[in-house]
């Protein structure tokens, strides 16, 4: 195995993010679905340099979150 810079590949695979202008990203936590050269499936990860464990460990569970409901940055009167 070889590490790769992967900015290609997620351009490659249509990988987009919404971002407004002047926003500026400090850090990327990046899971692969991976088929093998033998066909068998294994996910893989992949992180920005300098990204500490708890701010990986803190946008893994922001990231279940918004996949599991939805993410707004406006509080809603219900």
């Amino acid at each position: 195995m070889a590490d790769q810079k992967i900015g290609q590949l997620l351009d490659a695979l249509g990988v987009e993010a919404d971002l407004d202008d002047g926003d500026f990203p400090t850090d990327a936590f990046v899971l692969l679905k991976v088929v093998k050269a033998d066909g068998t499936v294994s996910l893989a990860c992949a992180r920005s340099e300098g990204l500490d464990w708890i701010t990986r460990l803190g946008m893994i569970t922001a990231a279940q979150q918004i996949e599991n409901s939805g993410y707004t940055d406006a509080t809603t009167d219900d």
